[in-house]
C-alpha cells in the first residue's frame, strides 16, 4: 500500500508495544512522573494481560529469592554465593513499594486481588541436598534481608508446614526444608489490569486493543515511525513517536530485529513452552497453604526448578505442581508456527549454533519433557505428594517464554536465564527480552528503562521527590535500617 495512504497520527512522547504488566509499569510510572507526556500502549490481543501476564501463564510466585534455589548457587569449594538473592529480593520489594504508594495514592483499591501472603520454603530429600540447604539457611540468616528464615530436617516440623507433601513420609527419610514467612503469591494478570485501568481512567492514557505493530522505523522528523494494523479492520497506521518500548513477551525479539540499531546483533531467542499439573479436587487444595521450591535435577536448566504451589486465581484457591517444558516454535502463546524460523538471521547464527552446543544437557532435558506423558508428569508429582491419585489432577498449558540467546566472544552464544534490556545509544528505543523473575521484579527494570529514556524526569529534582516516596530503595544503598522500614510499610499498606 502506498505511504500516502496510510494515515498519521501525531506524535507521542511514548508508544509501549505490548499489554503486559512491563508496559503497564513503565506507561504508569512515566504519568505518574510526568503527566503531561503522551503515552499510548499498543496490544495485538482483544484485551490486555493475556499473554505471560495472564494468572495461569506463570507461576504467580512474588520471586524474592526466599525459596528459589537457583539464585544461591553452591561453588567447587562449597561456598553459597547470596549476591544474585540479594539483587532479586530488593528488586521484589522494590515492587511492593511502588504498588504499595499506588495503594497510598488510592489508585489501587483491593490489594488482595493480586497479591496474598502464602510462605516460601524450599524443600530437599538427600543426605548432600540437604547439607546444601543447612548451608544455604547459615549464608542467608546473616543478611538482613533474610533473617526471618527458619531450617529444620524435622519431619514433624514439616508437617506443619506443609501438611500435603509429608503424607506418606517416614522419618528414615532424609529431607530438609527451609522457610521464609513474609512470601507473596501473585495474580499479575489482575495485577496488569489494575494499572492499566489506572492509567486509562486517572491519567487518560489511550490503550488500543486489537493493533498488531508490524515494524518500527527511523523517522526523520521525530524518532521513530510505529506501523501498526488492526487485526479486526486491517487498516494501517503510522504512529510518531519520541520513544518506543517493546515489551512484547515472547515476540518482542521478532520485532526488535526489524529496528535498525547496532545493539540488536547478534541476539537469537529459543521458544518454550510450560505446562502445569492442576488439581481438581479442592478437599485436596486446602491442605495445602505454602509455595515449595526444590532442587532442579542435575544438567537440568534453573527453569525446571520443581514447585507446589498454593495460587488464587479469580477468586479461588488453586494448587499447580510444575513447571514441565515443552517445545513450540511459536514465540508466543497464541503467535505462528514460523516464529522461530523468522528469528534466524544472519548475525545471529553463530550465536544459535553456539548455544545449541554449549547447552547439550539443555536439549537433552527439552526432548526427555516433551515426550513425557501424563503418567510420567504424575511420578513426578508424586516426588512431592507421595499419595496424588491421578483423577485428582489434570494438565493445563501455560504461558510460552522465549529464552535470550546472546552472542559471546568465547561461546559464540550464550543462554541467558534472566531478563535483558536491549536500548539504543540515545535511548530513544528500549526493547525487554527474557523471562523469568521478569514480572516481579518490573518495578525496578522499568525504572532502569525509564533512566536510559527520560534521564531528565528521573534526575529532576520534582523526580527524585517523587522517587524517594514511591520506591525508597531504589538506586540507592539498602541499610538494614531502611530495608526494614520500607518492608514494613508495603506489608501493612498491601494488607499482608
Amino acid at each position: 500500500m502506498p505511504n500516502e495512504s496510510i494515515p498519521v497520527n501525531k506524535e507521542y512522547d511514548l508508544i509501549c508495544v505490548g499489554g503486559g504488566i512491563m508496559s503497564a509499569t513503565l506507561a504508569l510510572l512515566t504519568k505518574l512522573l510526568k503527566p503531561e507526556l503522551k503515552v499510548l500502549i499498543l496490544e495485538r490481543l482483544e484485551d490486555v494481560a493475556q499473554e505471560s501476564s495472564a494468572a495461569w501463564n506463570n507461576a504467580g510466585t512474588g520471586h524474592s529469592a526466599l525459596c528459589e534455589l537457583n539464585y544461591t548457587p553452591e561453588d567447587a569449594s562449597g561456598h553459597i554465593s547470596i549476591e544474585k538473592a540479594i539483587s532479586i529480593c530488593n528488586q521484589f520489594e522494590i515492587s511492593k513499594q511502588f504498588w504499595s504508594y499506588l495503594v497510598r495514592q488510592k489508585h489501587l483499591k483491593n490489594p488482595s486481588d493480586f497479591i496474598n501472603k502464602v510462605p516460601h520454603h524450599s524443600w530437599v530429600t538427600g543426605t548432600e541436598n540437604a547439607a546444601y540447604l543447612e548451608k544455604r539457611f547459615h549464608a542467608m540468616k546473616e543478611h538482613f534481608m533474610f533473617e526471618s528464615i527458619e531450617f529444620t530436617k524435622d519431619i514433624e516440623v514439616m508437617k506443619k508446614w506443609f501438611p500435603l507433601i509429608m503424607h506418606d513420609r517416614t522419618d528414615d527419610e532424609v529431607m530438609a526444608a527451609s522457610r521464609i514467612n513474609r512470601g507473596t503469591e501473585m495474580n499479575y494478570g489482575n495485577l496488569t489490569k489494575d494499572l492499566f485501568k489506572i492509567l486509562k481512567e486517572d491519567f487518560n492514557t489511550e490503550i488500543r486493543c486489537n493493533e498488531e505493530v508490524l515494524d518500527i522505523d527511523p523517522d526523520e522528523n521525530v524518532e521513530w515511525s510505529v506501523i501498526t494494523r488492526n487485526t479486526e479492520t486491517k487498516k494501517l497506521q503510522h504512529l510518531d513517536a519520541k520513544h518506543v518500548f517493546i515489551g512484547a513477551g515472547g515476540g518482542s525479539l521478532l520485532l526488535l530485529q526489524k529496528v535498525e540499531i547496532e545493539e540488536k546483533e547478534g541476539f537469537g531467542g529459543f521458544p518454550i513452552s510450560g505446562e502445569w499439573l492442576v488439581c481438581k479436587n479442592p478437599d485436596i487444595s486446602k491442605q495445602h497453604n505454602a509455595k515449595v521450591y526444590s532442587k532442579a535435577g542435575i544438567g537440568d536448566p534453573p527453569m525446571s526448578t520443581p514447585h507446589l504451589d498454593t495460587r488464587y486465581i479469580n477468586g479461588k484457591r488453586e494448587l499447580l505442581f510444575g513447571p514441565f517444558a515443552g517445545f513450540s516454535p511459536k514465540f508466543l502463546k497464541e503467535g505462528s508456527n514460523l516464529d522461530l524460523l523468522k528469528s534466524i538471521k544472519f548475525d545471529n547464527i553463530p550465536s544459535m549454533l553456539g548455544v545449541f552446543w554449549h547447552n547439550l544437557p539443555l536439549t537433552k532435558y527439552l526432548v526427555e519433557q516433551v515426550t513425557m506423558s501424563f503418567d510420567d508428569r504424575m511420578d513426578d508429582l508424586r516426588k512431592f505428594v507421595k499419595d496424588a491419585k491421578d483423577e485428582d489432577w489434570e494438565i493445563l498449558v501455560a504461558g510460552q517464554r522465549v529464552q535470550t540467546i546472546k552472542r559471546d566472544e568465547f561461546e559464540g552464544g550464550k543462554l541467558e536465564f534472566g531478563t535483558q534490556v536491549v536500548c539504543s545509544k540515545d535511548g530513544s528505543i528500549t526493547c525487554l527480552l527474557g523471562a523469568s523473575p521478569g514480572a516481579s521484579t518490573s518495578v525496578s527494570i522499568m525504572l532502569d528503562v525509564l533512566d536510559k529514556a527520560f534521564p531528565e524526569i528521573l534526575n529532576a529534582s520534582e523526580g527524585k521527590a517523587i522517587l524517594k516516596e514511591m520506591v525508597p530503595t531504589w538506586n540507592t544503598e539498602v541499610t538494614k535500617n531502611l530495608f526494614e522500614e520500607a518492608l514494613h510499610q508495603s506489608e501493612t499498606t498491601l494488607e499482608l
